[in-house]
């Protein structure tokens, strides 16, 4: 099944973890994908561009000029973008007193004003019948000691999900978010095992989600299966944040 066949599709941040989660379960239902990754490693993204159909681009998200460049190549092998997930960002360790500038700065910098720049290069190539998916997290909706600025930040995503939904929906874009829980990617798998149990314990189900069940969301959000969704958000998190 193609579901995504013939759909031309930008994932920043697409190379590694759920980023390339999604990058490979797109290409693998048909659609060119365009990959950018600022420092994903060799290994990395010689793998991602084994998988046919994924174009990989060196880019900084929080450069504008690296964005305006992304955006540029594309329009001019594609004329267009069917799909944009926005995946970009990081996760720093900051208690209130300890939150400095710099943290908060690089924090809503890649998080916040990269998604905003991302956005609205790629609507300027977006058809009626584009969508748009913004990987939250759900870290926006829960108190998470140390993670205030991270939380804020994707309490900031999901409020743009809910504004650009109405603002573009008369141009016949759709806008939705993926909000996961913990998931056990590569950064991930370098927290002690007893980081890694107590949040398995945390979580219903028992376990930590996978990158491949997170793109699963993205994927039923980015396809027409989603046509009449738009402003929404689909928690993956094994209902850590919803029992």
């Amino acid at each position: 099944m193609n579901s995504l066949a013939n759909k031309i599709a930008l994932v920043v941040g697409g190379v590694g973890g759920i980023g390339g989660a999604i990058s490979q379960r797109f290409a693998s239902e048909g659609a060119v994908v365009y990959a950018t990754s600022r420092k994903g490693g060799e290994k990395n993204i010689s793998e991602a561009e084994a998988t046919g159909g994924i174009r990989v681009i060196q880019a900084d998200a929080n450069e504008k000029s690296d964005l305006k460049g992304v955006i540029e190549h594309i329009r001019s092998k594609e004329g267009r973008i069917d799909i944009l997930v926005v995946n970009a960002g990081l996760s720093e360790y900051a208690p209130l007193e300890e939150i400095s500038d710099d943290h908060f700065d690089r924090a809503f910098g890649l998080n916040v004003r990269s998604l905003v720049l991302a956005v609205q290069g790629a609507v300027d190539l977006m058809q009626s019948g584009g969508t748009i998916v913004l990987i939250g997290s759900i870290a926006g909706d829960i108190g998470t000691k140390g993670y205030g600025v991270y939380g804020a930040t994707k309490a900031a995503v999901r409020s743009f999900t809910r504004t650009w939904a109405n603002e573009l929906a008369p141009r016949g874009v759709r806008v939705n978010v993926v909000s996961p829980g913990p998931t056990d990617t590569a950064m991930m798998a370098s927290a002690s095992q007893e980081v890694r149990d107590a949040l398995s314990n945390m979580i219903p189900l028992g376990r930590m989600g996978r990158p491949e069940e997170v793109a699963a969301a993205a994927l039923f959000l980015a396809g027409d299966e989603s046509s009449f969704t738009t402003g929404a958000e689909l928690v993956v998190d094994g209902g850590m944040a919803q029992v």
